[in-house]
């Protein structure tokens, strides 16, 4: 509320004026004024007039800055079915006619707002191109360090989070310690002692490779061509530990049209590089960096160079027939296409060349026995009818020597400074990063993914301030209120679509921060049994850890799925936010309830801008193009009316139009609007989602304080830009390449340019003409 010129009264000169000339009418006794001599009198009124005009100038500066304040508001009323928060950041002041011009000077708004201005570049018009806008001094000015491929927020903050872990890790190990955390810090010694991986060598990889059957362009002409087939040297990989996915990929997976029970599930196999870029050929830039790794591993291994090039110039061969075969990202969108339920006996019957009960037995020993009657799903059954014919014409030496590169490329990360070296030159040509991570970065990383759940029992016990669990989960309910209500409002839905639409954001179950299970020893312990580690020998304890989380998932598939699991939800030392359909559940560790997306020391508008941004980014992938093909329970159901999955599908494709149109000015490369799609609808359902939280929350609590040295943003335009620094980031041109040729996610600058550009809200708050590029005439909007 702002109070106007005429509001703000003179407190000396009426009052004064009506007294005098009451005595003079009277003939009454001399006032203190009558008493007073010429002098007196000429003196007293020169400071009346001084006053009168010293008041009446701070009167007109208030109304000024009155006027000024109103003048960037452009207040949209909402209605709310929010709950009354008890909570309020410190820096938001009391409710009130002066709120819009007060500004916040605690320590928390003075270190938010320094960070705004370093990042922004205000002469770029917000209209124009809010990204450069909010990001453009980041972006000139962030240098990208020597072992990364880019910096971001989500990567300043894990660095952050890697020097917590380190710190965790490096502490020695004390007596009656919890086993888990033992193992956890064991396994990071075993990382950090180069001096016993240098004294080893190569010979931990020489003897596992002996063991697995051999390589054959090492062995030469003294391999075994007549032990080898292709399904023993899986046999052998399931039993050392690695993976099982070379030739056929295999899992046990949650049943997407019975959630509640676990199946088994066969794809088309893993690859070593992308099919995109296998696809390409030998004369592509990457696949012949690829090319060359494979030969010089090979050859510091103990081959001979002619024969690796030749050889491995057929295994690779080999391995884009395998790219070839398989289906393409852009049609693996449509889960109900990759659902083929068959019996053993069926896949006998439609694959005889593969010896389904044996393959799938051998796999799963010890844990479960299946018969001719058990049902897999096959995803891609092509894929598989194409491999029996590529395995019938592919000579064994060369499938052998093909798996065995795998083999030994997944090895080389825990091996000498000499294969390491190696390693980084092919990772140079992939993403542009030049220098590998310092040591200590490695293994914590290294440990804090490979035991999660150790390490992030160790970061919460230590770190996490749980205030922000709380505030977090009364964000999650806030912007989930306003999901709910553009489900009522969309006037394309039907009613029936409508209704279980309804029911599927109510059902929507959040994990914040931690599962509590994780404070409890025991139960820590328990999960962790039979796990062994050993300090000096590296590559033997991350295969004890491979082959542990084999066993354990192996194991599940007679177990009911428990959707609440402590262990499926126990990785908080992780700067990230997941949204799962088989749970039909939002997840957001503790490792990003912190820095830039959350605090409990600024303002609300940054925390609904930031974090607020995420939450409803992960609440719109319930109903994304994926995630929508999923009911209310995580099942595969088809729960649209024909005519509304029509209309759904036409502002998808809206979506796909617009990002596919985004040229990387960078690089020359346009988007991949299909395989991004999902991203983007979650991107412009989510930042919609918080925006109209945060007005209701304002609605409750009333406007807030601005910010130091920004007095002229208002509350919502700092919402924006806050959102728009969740973005800021700078890649490397290698790495923007491979994100575009093979991820999900648009780079940070079309995840603020995209959604912001379709929000008319967005330009009603910066005053950006239509037809401007951040107010097109034409938008996209599927939620």
């Amino acid at each position: 509320m702002t109070e106007k010129h005429d509001s703000i009264k003179d407190p000396l000169g009426d009052a004064g004026y009506i007294s005098a000339n009451y005595e003079m009418r009277n003939n009454v006794k001399p006032s203190f004024w009558g008493q007073r001599t010429t002098m007196e009198k000429r003196l007293m009124l020169g400071v009346g007039v001084m006053a009168i005009l010293a008041i009446a100038f701070f009167a007109a500066f208030i109304a000024t800055l009155l006027v000024r304040s109103s003048t960037d508001i452009n207040d949209i009323p909402q209605t709310s079915e929010l709950r009354i928060s008890s909570s309020m950041p410190p820096s938001v002041v009391a409710v009130g006619s002066a709120a819009d011009k007060k500004v916040c000077t605690s320590p928390g708004c003075i270190h938010t707002a320094s960070k705004l201005l370093l990042n922004m570049d205000e002469k770029v018009d917000p209209c124009d191109d809010f990204y450069d806008f909010a990001c453009g001094s980041f972006v000139k000015n962030t240098r990208i360090p020597d072992d990364k491929t880019s910096v971001n927020t989500f990567s300043l903050i894990t660095d952050q989070l890697q020097e917590q872990i380190r710190a965790l890790l490096d502490e020695p190990i004390v007596e009656n310690e919890p086993r888990p955390f033992v193992l956890a810090k064991t396994l990071y010694q075993a990382c950090m002692n180069r001096t016993a991986i240098e004294s080893r060598g190569i010979q931990p990889l020489l003897d596992m490779l002996k063991r697995l059957g051999g390589w054959p362009v090492l062995d030469g002409n003294n391999w075994d061509e007549k032990s080898f087939t292709w399904e023993k040297s899986v046999y052998n990989f399931r039993a050392a530990g690695y993976s099982v996915d070379y030739f056929l990929d295999f899992s046990i997976s949650v049943d997407v049209k019975n959630s509640t029970k676990r199946i088994i599930d066969l794809d088309q196999a893993s690859l070593g590089l992308s099919r995109e870029y296998l696809n390409r050929g030998f004369s592509d830039k990457l696949v012949q960096a690829y090319y060359d790794y494979m030969v010089d591993i090979a050859v510091l291994l103990g081959a001979e160079r002619p024969r690796a090039e030749t050889e491995l110039k057929e295994s690779l061969k080999f391995e884009m027939m395998l790219a070839n075969i398989s289906l393409p990202l852009e049609k693996r969108r449509n889960a109900t296409s990759l659902y083929n339920p068959m019996t053993i006996a069926e896949l006998s019957e439609k694959f005889p060349k593969i010896p389904w009960l044996e393959y799938i037995n051998r796999l799963l020993a010890p844990h479960v026995k299946v018969g001719e009657d058990e049902v897999a799903i096959v995803s891609v059954p092509k894929y598989i009818s194409d491999l029996e014919l590529l395995l019938q014409s592919t000579p064994k030496r060369v499938q052998a020597n093909y798996v065995m590169w795998r083999v030994a490329g997944a090895s080389v990360s825990y091996l000498t400074d000499n294969l390491r070296r190696r390693q980084l030159a092919y990772v140079t040509a992939l993403s542009g990063k030049t220098e590998r991570e310092s040591r200590w970065k490695e293994c914590a990383d290294t440990t804090s993914v490979s035991m999660s759940i150790a390490v992030g029992a160790l970061y919460i016990r230590k770190y996490f301030n749980e205030n922000s669990k709380a505030n977090a989960l009364e964000m999650v309910n806030d912007i989930r209120q306003q999901f709910r209500k553009t489900l009522n409002e969309v006037d394309w839905m039907d009613e029936k679509t409508r209704q279980a639409a309804l029911e599927k954001a109510d059902s929507m179950a959040s994990h914040i921060a931690y599962p509590s299970e994780m404070l409890d020893n025991d139960k820590l312990a328990k999960f962790y049994d039979g796990l062994e580690m050993s300090s000096d020998k590296l590559m033997e304890s991350v295969l004890n850890l491979t082959l542990f989380g084999t066993e354990y998932l192996f194991g599940k598939l007679r177990e009911p799925v428990n959707k609440t699991d402590w262990v499926t939800h126990g990785r908080p030392a992780i700067v990230n936010a997941f949204y799962s359909s088989i749970e039909n559940s939002i997840q957001f560790p503790a490792g990003i309830l912190q820095g830039a997306f959350f605090s409990a020391k600024r303002p609300a508008y940054m925390n609904y801008g930031a974090i607020g941004f995420v939450i409803g980014h992960e609440i719109t992938h319930g109903f994304d193009d994926q995630g929508r093909q999923f009911d209310r329970n995580g099942n595969l159901v088809d729960w649209w009316q024909e005519m509304t999955k029509q209309k759904y599908l036409e502002k998808a494709k809206c979506i796909i139009d617009q990002y596919s149109n985004y040229t990387v000015s960078e690089v020359g490369l346009k988007l991949n609007g299909v395989n991004t799609q999902g991203e983007n609808i979650a991107d412009n359902g989510g930042i919609k989602e918080a925006y109209y939280a945060y007005q209701a929350w304002t609605q409750r609590h009333g406007d807030e304080a601005r910010l130091p040295g920004l007095e002229k943003y208002t509350p919502k335009q700092l919402f924006w830009l806050s959102a728009a620094n969740t973005w800021c980031s700078v890649y490397r041109n290698e790495a923007i390449k491979l994100r575009i040729t093979t991820g999900f996610h648009a780079p940070g600058r079309f995840r603020v340019v995209g959604p912001f550009s379709n929000m008319e809200e967005f330009a009603q708050d910066f005053k950006c003409p239509g037809g401007s590029p951040m107010n097109p005439i034409n938008k996209c909007k599927v939620w």
